[in-house]
């Protein structure tokens, strides 16, 4: 049976035995026997490089984090996280500056990683369940995604693909709500749609 470690973009931890193309963590979340035990630890969500420096770890060692997966970059922002400052440092950079013009930070020096991950905190969960806001399906930027009749989508350079653990599938635009519940926070909507783009799985161009 597989470990309950991929991540869905609504956020929750299931077992697949699909493979992602990126790992990341929440803190440790499992107990000596694998199970998982908690949905988050920390409000450091983050993602990760399922390979960095040689690094080897057993999965779900007993009190180390939870290594988690997802199916790409996209998903792991509809989820809440953020890219790694350590493993993903450009990537980090990168999102970090796109998001404080994204956002209008006033502050008088950059971001720090916490104050971002605060701000994604309070837009991902509400009760320990997660948010979604209602926005116009036809102006979501490329690599948002939402939520219809229960299924997951992403915007994709003027498309809307189907979501799923192995990858995505073509999707009905016609047939969907003009109104519809998304998932990635508001915060990194703004910055998709400053222009910035998450790394889709290779499916998302088939």
């Amino acid at each position: 049976m597989p470990l309950q470690n991929r991540v869905t973009p609504e956020g929750t931890i299931e077992r697949n035995s699909s493979r992602g193309t990126f790992m990341g963590n929440r803190g440790v979340l499992h107990d000596a026997d694998k199970a998982l035990k908690r949905q988050f630890k920390t409000k450091a969500w983050i993602t990760c490089l399922l390979e960095f420096k040689g690094r080897k770890r057993e999965l779900m060692t007993p009190k180390a984090y939870t290594e988690l997966f997802f199916l790409d970059e996209v998903t792991a922002f509809a989820a809440g996280h953020r890219p790694c400052a350590e493993c993903r440092r450009a990537r980090y950079n990168e999102f970090r500056n796109a998001w404080m013009i994204a956002n209008q930070w006033d502050g008088s020096s950059a971001i720090r990683a916490p104050e971002i991950d605060e701000v994604l905190h309070k837009e991902r969960l509400g009760d320990d369940q997660k948010v979604t806001w209602k926005g116009p399906l036809a102006e979501l930027p490329h690599g948002a995604m939402f939520l219809s009749e229960g299924r997951s989508y992403a915007v994709c350079d003027g498309k809307v693909l189907k979501w799923s653990f192995s990858g995505y599938g073509p999707a009905d635009f016609e047939k969907l709500p003009k109104n519809v519940d998304v998932l990635t926070p508001r915060s990194v909507v703004n910055v998709l749609a400053g222009g910035f783009r998450p790394e889709f799985h290779p499916t998302a161009g088939a």
